[in-house]
């Protein structure tokens, strides 16, 4: 099967990268269209990833091993000391991620694709059904048959609406402020950069929180290089901002208000240019293939920001669509296994990704009252059950049959 087939990849970001690798590893005759004519690597921020995910991505080829990254163990929770500007921390956790650089990963995707035909400025007019049960793919090329299209599309994804006619993404009360800084602009702040070396940062606050974590910079970043040294910090803020406000400046105004002094300043420091405000929202493809037709990424689902899996879930997506592809001959078969694995997972991080949204930014905790014990309590209790990478208290790691990256469910798993 693998050798004649071919794969139609719509979208060319990390899910359409990733993609285009899980084909073009399983045998297949892959071509992307992306739509956008530049090059794709300055755009996002910060992510992080599960170190066993990255180990294995670099181990079997999908990421380049000198990608540069930003690897810490520790999660440190804090908040800003009552009635002062100081900063109190509440607890520690065993938490170890492996911060990327967006621009990076995609970039190291995009040459792990090796002979893949990735057409750039080529935007998808529509696809449809064809005859033999192919789907036929129209862009400014004129019509070609693919055995499998793969909808990469992102979160307003065109290719969803075949599957799901009518389904959007539903909107979450809140906001999120996303930046990425030079370390130069907080440098008057040599704590909070030493605590961010061994750590990434959660910031508690009335109505909502922050995340700070250092990732690594780009060839566009600080000294123009993307070596190990090269860092910047990476924030993402959550909170609703007042009726009426301009959403963009008002997080300068917000961690004035509620942030210890330190970490208000290096959002201050951040400026305009460095801060962007989206929308938080979620949604689940109730099957997320359907021959011949698959979704990848936020095609297939959207889980809000908190559960840090946008890219995961699309790196986990393509570990299955090789292996499922391998495991052949028969591709309405191979779909029907990445549909039952994956729809599943993307279910319980959209179901996650609420209980999140609601404990961190609509329903918080009296932060200054929490301690080690009642953050380890309280976040047991969010989690409701299953395990999640950014949490690894005493005796919760899962064990290594569990963490398997390429089985799918890693990022949540159900205990």
């Amino acid at each position: 099967m693998a050798a004649a087939l071919r794969i139609g990849v719509i979208g060319g970001s990390i899910a359409g990268c990733a993609a285009a690798v899980a084909g073009s590893r399983a045998g297949a005759d892959v071509t992307v269209y992306e739509r956008s004519g530049a090059e794709l690597q300055d755009r996002g921020f910060g992510i992080v990833i599960p170190p066993p995910l990255h180990a294995e991505l670099v181990g079997s080829g999908y990421l380049d091993a000198a990608m540069p990254t930003a690897p810490v163990g520790t999660r440190v929770w804090l908040t800003r000391e009552p009635g002062g500007r100081s900063a109190r921390e509440l607890a520690r956790q065993h938490s170890p991620v492996t911060p990327c650089n967006w621009g990076l990963l995609w970039r190291s995707l995009r040459a792990s694709a090796g002979a893949v035909r990735y057409l750039r400025g080529q935007p998808v007019a529509s696809v449809r059904l064809g005859d033999s049960g192919r789907a036929v793919v129209t862009s400014a090329r004129g019509e070609k048959p693919y055995d499998l299209v793969v909808g990469a599309d992102g979160h307003a994804s065109a290719t969803r609406q075949l599957l799901a006619p009518g389904l959007r993404p539903e909107p979450a009360p809140y906001v999120v402020w996303r930046g990425a800084i030079p370390l130069g602009a907080p440098a008057g702040h040599p704590r909070e950069l030493e605590l961010l070396r061994g750590a990434w940062v959660t910031l508690g606050f009335p109505g909502g929180h922050g995340i700070f974590y250092l990732i690594p910079g780009g060839p566009q970043d600080g000294d123009g290089s993307a070596g190990a040294g090269n860092r910047l910090l990476a924030y993402a803020i959550y909170s609703r901002p007042p009726e009426g406000a301009d959403p963009g400046p008002y997080v300068r105004e917000l961690a004035a208000a509620h942030f210890p002094a330190a970490w208000a300043d290096i959002v201050a420091r951040s400026g305009r240019r460095a801060t962007a405000c989206h929308p938080v929202a979620d949604v689940q493809a109730p099957r997320v293939a359907r021959p011949p037709l698959l979704l990848a990424g936020d095609a297939a689902g959207v889980t809000r920001p908190h559960t840090a899996t946008g890219a995961v879930k699309a790196l986990q997506d393509a570990l299955c669509l090789e292996r499922v592809l391998r495991e052949g001959p028969d591709l309405t078969a191979a779909l029907e296994r990445y549909a039952d694995e994956r729809t599943a997972a993307g279910a319980r991080l959209v179901e996650l990704g609420r209980r999140m949204g609601r404990a961190l930014v609509e329903e918080v905790p009296d932060w200054p009252a929490m301690g080690q014990d009642e953050v380890d309590v309280w976040f047991r209790g969010v989690l409701d059950g299953t395990w999640h990478y950014l949490y690894e208290g005493p005796g919760e790691a899962p064990e290594p049959a569990a963490a398997t990256t390429s089985a799918g469910p890693e990022a949540t798993v159900a205990r």
